[in-house]
């Protein structure tokens, strides 16, 4: 995108039938989310942006599903189906807030198999919690750096399964990758908002 977006732009796009915007979706777009929970909030506000959450596409023809492979608290990296944040992203009710989806220029098959053959063999990795606190101490006091591990935050196994790839989005000059990092960087352009 190469531009920032504030909350008020999410809620302004135009929220397409998902049946729609399904049927153009490919392996490697990519799905930002600006949720509405104490957590999403803690994270726009620390990072100065909307967005709160980032996973990959990945798109299974032969099962007629949509994949969505994340990060999150409290399973670490995992496949999760993309409809489920629709229909029951929590005691069946649809997830709190705004989903926009977004591609990757030049994407091509070589790149889908790798950045998901990577993604795979990372199912079950931990997510990041000690990260969260040294992304505060960088942002904050200006103190640490980056550390590469098998533990991921969700823009983290973005990046990682990208990089893998190679196509590598621009860490955070502070030493960390948020969803607002991702989202900023040029080679990514707009698909259209489901929530």
């Amino acid at each position: 995108m190469a531009a920032h977006i504030e909350s008020k732009d999410i809620k302004a796009l135009p929220v397409l039938p998902y049946p729609d915007l399904r049927a153009k979706l490919k392996s490697g777009d990519i799905l930002f989310t600006s949720g509405d929970y104490l957590v999403s909030k803690a994270i726009q506000k620390v990072t100065d942006s909307p967005w709160s959450h980032v996973g990959i596409v990945l798109r299974l023809d032969s099962i007629d599903r949509m994949l969505l492979l994340e990060s999150v608290e409290d399973m670490g990296v995992r496949f999760a189906p993309l409809s489920k944040y629709l229909n029951d992203y929590e005691d069946g009710k649809p997830y709190k807030g705004r989903a926009v989806l977004a591609r990757c220029k030049d994407v091509t098959s070589a790149t889908v198999a790798s950045l998901s053959t990577f993604g795979i063999d990372e199912l079950t990795q931990p997510y990041d919690k000690d990260e969260v606190a040294k992304i505060l101490a960088r942002i904050t006091l200006g103190i640490g750096k980056k550390e590469r591990d098998r533990e991921y935050i969700c823009s983290e196994l973005v990046y990682e399964c990208f990089s893998h790839a190679g196509k590598e989005f621009a860490y955070n000059p502070k030493g960390f990758i948020s969803p607002e990092d991702v989202w900023a960087d040029e080679k990514l352009s707009l698909v259209g908002r489901i929530l």
